[in-house]
């Protein structure tokens, strides 16, 4: 199954801050959709996440604080039936790097395509939201094609 896959490193030394970007109602409407319902830090609970161009609901499958986050598709495009996506972190010096998975992909379909190009934009949101203190979440986020 094919999947996506990016690195990004930001600048700081909280990796709890980053952590918390990505488990917190606050944190992920910083970076991610500024539509955002629910909390990511208790396994088990669903986090709703809604765009311009639809939306879908992320369940809470693992937390390895500060270290690990993990999510499985709860409900969402057909094409993502049943991706996880998963976020590990480590600290390097003066950064925490962020590898990012979107696994588990049926096909690489062109959604595909375009999933993992807005990956990239949302994941430097997210760098820029804990440096600056000022992510562009959707619905400020750039808009890449259509399907935004």
């Amino acid at each position: 199954m094919p999947d996506i896959l990016h690195r990004v490193g930001i600048k700081t030394s909280s990796i709890e801050a980053v952590y918390r970007a990505l488990t917190t109602r606050d944190g992920l409407a910083g970076w991610w959709t500024t539509n955002t319902k629910g909390e990511g830090d208790k396994v088990g609970n669903i986090i709703e996440f809604r765009f311009g161009a639809g939306g879908f609901d992320m369940r809470v499958k693992k937390l390895m604080a500060p270290h690990q986050v993990e999510w499985e598709l709860a409900e969402g495009p057909e094409e993502w039936m049943p991706t996880t996506i998963q976020f590990d972190l480590k600290q390097d010096g003066e950064y925490v790097i962020v590898l990012f998975k979107h696994l588990n992909w049926k096909e690489p379909v062109e959604f595909m395509h375009h999933c993992s190009t807005k990956w990239a934009v949302f994941l430097v949101s997210l760098k820029k939201m804990i440096e600056t203190g000022k992510g562009n979440p959707d619905p400020i986020d750039i808009k890449i094609d259509n399907w935004n």
